[in-house]
């Protein structure tokens, strides 16, 4: 039973170490359908994780060496009306954690007080008949849900703050420019509600966190976020000639709008492919013909910081990998050998980039990816890879949504180290972290409840090893 694994975890002594990267372990008898979920709390160094069944939510506090500090179990929410983990925020030794409905017209929150050994609860009701739900972000100690005004300019945040206050803001959008791939002029619900099927549906927005690596699944979407606890940055690239930018100010919820241009390549336009990546408070960008590759770092006043480009006659000269293709015709993984490959395949694919911290340097990843290649009931099996197939609708974990093997689908990529001012840095790249976690799983397959998160430089990874019947949490590092 989930009471008495916790209730004998805190007992005994605390998780035995097995090899270096293993910093936790206990043997218990686990059952798979575990929803398990973390709020890590950075400023404190420690992580909260929610184990959660269809009766009950433990709430177990873990500090940096991932040892239980403490734990506090109450009822789960009514499973008929909330059926998701939706985000959570933090009040000093407390988290506070948001189920929501499918539609999000319903909300509980439960807030564990560690303190007074007690946990309070609270209802919200939200009116979104009028509002198409994009997206949802956990920090600045509130937790937010933004949503588009139909027929409008206008985006609402929802907001709930860490004393249980339910406040919403309009950010109005009055003025800037929205146009469809066509050229056609629309508002911004119709740049949302614009149909990118089979990749993207509409009023679909990827939410992107760039404290962990992106795969090209995630960055050759066309609608983009990026949260921090200072902005919320949309980025909308359905346009081949242009990436705009509406840059979300949470202090005042004003909004500032960007148009940054692409390069310019001759052709007909329905056979270009282009992508943008923000970072480190500017944009990179891709654009491809079926025998030509641009790629350029910009600031967000449009000038140039640096470009490069690459075409049959002029080889990639800015990667620091061989180009893989792994998926396809052929399936598996090979090499190929020629830039004009890559590029033709780049142009044929879903396009996009993404980018990394690597110390002071960025990673930078290139190339294009496939829509999934199975039946409408795996796709969203396919869209984490071999961990997001084993992960139930009702569990939030961003940074495993990061972890993406490309499983059913087909990606051809490089990767490139630059320095801060854009320039590419020769030599070898040393595997990553997801690296690692990824060849771990290619050799430990039959794992559940599992749960990914970073805290400080280091991901955590913990699963249940139903083999051995433990509990086990490994750490790695890039």
């Amino acid at each position: 039973m989930l009471r008495n694994f916790f209730f004998s975890t805190l007992l005994l002594s605390a998780f035995t170490s097995f090899s270096q990267d293993v910093v936790n372990s206990t043997s218990i008898e686990l059952k798979r359908n575990r929803d398990i979920f973390q709020a890590v709390n950075d400023a404190k160094k420690e992580v909260t994780l929610f184990i959660s069944d269809k009766i009950k939510v433990k709430a177990v506090r873990l500090d940096e060496k991932m040892q239980i500090i403490d734990s506090i179990s109450s009822e789960r929410p009514n499973t008929k009306i909330y059926d998701k983990m939706a985000g959570y925020n933090i009040s000093h030794n407390n988290t506070q954690l948001f189920w929501s409905s499918n539609d999000y017209e319903d909300i509980f929150s439960q807030l564990y007080d560690f303190s007074n050994r007690k946990v309070v609860t609270k209802q919200y009701t939200l009116m979104l008949k009028n509002e198409k739900v994009l997206e949802k972000f956990s920090g600045n100690n509130d937790f937010y849900i933004l949503t588009v005004i139909k027929n409008s300019n206008n985006l609402r945040l929802h907001i709930f703050d860490n004393a249980g206050t339910y406040t919403t803001k309009i950010i109005d959008l009055k003025g800037f420019h929205f146009f469809d791939s066509y050229y056609k002029r629309t508002d911004l619900y119709g740049v949302l509600g614009e149909n990118l099927l089979p990749y993207e549906a509409p009023f679909s927005l990827k939410s992107i966190n760039v404290e962990n690596p992106t795969s090209l699944t995630d960055g050759a979407k066309k609608r983009k976020c990026y949260f921090n606890n200072k902005q919320i940055v949309l980025t909308f690239d359905a346009n081949i000639e242009y990436t705009q930018l509406i840059i979300i100010d949470l202090e005042n919820f004003s909004a500032t709008e960007k148009m940054i241009k692409k390069p310019y390549i001759t052709g007909d336009p329905m056979f270009l492919k282009s992508n943008s990546f923000y970072f480190d408070n500017k944009l990179y960008q891709i654009k491809t013909s079926s025998d030509l590759l641009y790629f350029t770092i910009k600031d967000l006043e449009d000038n140039i910081i640096k470009e490069y480009f690459a075409n049959a006659a002029k080889p990639i000269d800015f990667k620091n990998s061989e180009i893989y293709q792994e998926g396809g015709d052929f399936g598996g993984k090979r090499t190929l050998e020629k830039t004009s490959q890559f590029i033709r395949k780049v142009n044929n694919l879903n396009s996009g980039l993404s980018c990394y911290h690597i110390g002071q340097n960025t990673l930078i990843t290139f190339g294009g990816v496939s829509a999934a290649q199975q039946s409408t009931g795996q796709i969203a099996m396919s869209q984490f890879g071999l961990i997001g197939a084993i992960v139930s609708a009702a569990f939030l974990n961003p940074t495993m949504e990061s972890f993406n093997s490309y499983s059913n689908k087909k990606v051809v990529k490089i990767e490139g180290l630059f320095d801060s001012e854009g320039n590419n840095i020769k030599g070898d790249l040393q595997p990553l972290a997801f690296d690692k976690i990824r060849t771990f799983f290619d050799n430990n397959s039959d794992v559940s409840s599992q749960t990914l998160f970073k805290m400080g430089d280091y991901y955590y990874l913990g699963y249940y090893d139903n083999n051995n019947k433990k509990y086990i949490i490994r750490k790695f590092a890039d």
